[in-house]
């Protein structure tokens, strides 16, 4: 699309946040946030796509200052930061998540394993071995029986020689049938509920806010973008993005920590 007198172009504006609008140190560029206001001054209706639990972005939100809806934990959770409340939560049935496992290290070997409790405030239990962030809180547990003892969003899976691709590739294989298994990042790769999607999430968000996939533009950088590029009218993907993600997207820009989401912003914005 190309800028028009008076609106932003598109209606909604998707982001992901880890690689995308946060820059490397976790915070927003003045640039970015900037550009961000001016859309949405211009019409459009910006929404946080992540795959990250609301447990785990509360303090984001909160040192953004967001309150839109936020699309949380893959598209599990739609969230509306302004109210604090949780619009609508899926979790993982948890005799598949167990079965899935099985499969999985019948094939790999043994895997370390973390998941979040469902809810606003649920905890991050993570299993013996499994890498985690040192800046957010975990609770540590003694093993699967701990893990899986109450509703959970999905499951995270670690191998100590795989890598993340190759890890993705193989729990596909052997229980892709019982889960969704996604690559989001560096050390996360997920087990998910069937189908589920950051692009189910966000059809869910945008039908709030009375606009369609064709009203959207949507900028990130792991494969679980793929459906939500998919889904929307155009997908920009950031410089360091992976390649499965470049090879669907309509645009590469610059890179998070050089406000790639800052130039499409201002190009695409309305001349007075």
């Amino acid at each position: 699309m190309s800028p028009a007198s008076g609106r932003f172009p598109y209606g909604l504006i998707a982001t992901d946040l880890d690689g995308t609008l946060l820059r490397g140190d976790g915070s927003v560029s003045r640039r970015t946030c900037d550009a961000l206001a001016a859309a949405t001054a211009a019409g459009a209706a910006h929404v946080i796509v992540t795959g990250r639990p609301v447990s785990r972005t509360l303090h984001i939100f909160e040192a953004l200052g967001y309150e839109g809806l936020a699309v949380c934990g893959q598209g599990a959770q739609l969230y509306h930061a302004g109210e604090r409340r949780l619009l609508t939560s899926v979790t993982l049935d948890r005799q598949l998540a167990a079965l899935a496992l099985e499969k999985i290290q019948a094939e790999v070997g043994p895997l370390a394993v973390a998941a979040p409790r469902d809810g606003v405030d649920g905890a991050f239990l993570v299993g013996p071995g499994y890498r985690t962030s040192a800046t957010l809180p975990a609770t540590r547990i003694a093993g699967r029986a701990e893990l899986l003892a109450e509703p959970i969003g999905k499951v995270f899976i670690q191998h100590p020689t795989l890598g993340d691709d190759a890890l993705a590739e193989a729990a596909r294989a052997a229980a892709g049938g019982l889960v969704g298994v996604v690559m989001a990042g560096e050390d996360t790769v997920e087990l998910l509920p069937p189908g589920l999607t950051k692009a189910t999430g966000l059809s869910l968000a945008a039908r709030r806010l009375g606009l369609t996939a064709a009203d959207t533009i949507a900028f990130g950088d792991m494969p679980n973008d793929v459906p939500m590029f998919s889904w929307a009218a155009y997908g920009v993907a950031m410089a360091a993005a992976h390649d499965e993600l470049k090879a669907v997207a309509d645009e590469v820009t610059a890179a998070n920590d050089e406000d790639g989401i800052a130039l499409v912003l201002e190009r695409l914005s309305p001349v007075s």
